[in-house]
């Protein structure tokens, strides 16, 4: 599974090399261009990591850090500040509302890459590594396993997927469109109902032999991996 890098940058040409060359580097991009509906692309999209401008329109990138780190569903994922002030003071303004790392422009891609993968690293190793483990499940992404208690345990590709995105964050609730996104990917109709589907056929999966479930289902909200239901 990529990784998910919310843009917010309204400069098109900068949106442009900045979504061609973190492409190229195997990331998923999306962009917002405009600073009034940044935190509404964060709920639809559940990025791994935001690359944030100061100066947006409507809204600045230090307001919407702010009410990022306000909201526990947005309060998790790194935040990397872009912006062309360069003073010590903007900077330490920038990490102080919660922003994990700032870059000043210029900037050269391979700069911003290192940044991304330094940040990810720091703040959630999982999504960067192949071996995944939480309670007693693991998930290997390279050889395509799953072990729980060292048994193995069988999936199908899509259940897998689901499993991956439930792993990387345990206790962050997704919403049925979220994992949409993130499992099926933006460019395919799949109609909500094939979540339920899909999470049934894992946690049967999960749980067979096992008297405990993992997988926590939140009415009218979504999914989560909760390690107060794992065996």
């Amino acid at each position: 599974m990529s990784i998910k890098v919310l843009l917010v940058e309204d400069e098109e040409a900068l949106q442009g090399l900045l979504e061609y060359n973190l492409q190229k580097e195997g990331f998923e991009v999306v962009i917002e261009g405009d600073g009034g509906l940044a935190e509404i692309a964060v709920a639809e999209h559940a990025p791994d990591i935001i690359l944030l401008d100061w100066m947006l329109p409507n809204k600045n990138g230090i307001d919407i850090c702010r009410a990022l780190q306000s909201k526990p569903e947005s309060r998790a994922i790194p935040i990397i500040m872009l912006t062309a002030r360069a003073e010590e003071e903007d900077k330490l303004k920038g990490l102080g509302y919660g922003a994990d790392d700032y870059i000043t422009k210029p900037f050269s891609i391979s700069e911003v890459v290192a940044r991304i993968k330094a940040v990810l690293r720091r703040v959630n190793p999982a999504i960067a590594e192949d071996v995944v483990s939480f309670a007693n499940i693991t998930l290997d992404r390279a050889q395509k396993r799953v072990k729980r208690a060292g048994k193995a345990i069988d999936l199908g590709p899509t259940e897998f997927r689901l499993l991956e995105v439930l792993i990387q964050r345990p206790g962050r609730v997704y919403d049925r469109a979220q994992l949409l996104d993130r499992v099926w990917g933006q460019d395919i109709y799949v109609e909500n109902r094939t979540v339920d589907v899909h999470v049934g056929r894992l946690r049967k999966a999960l749980n067979k032999g096992f008297a405990t479930d993992p997988i926590r289902t939140v009415r009218a909200a979504g999914y989560a991996l909760d390690e107060t239901y794992s065996d």
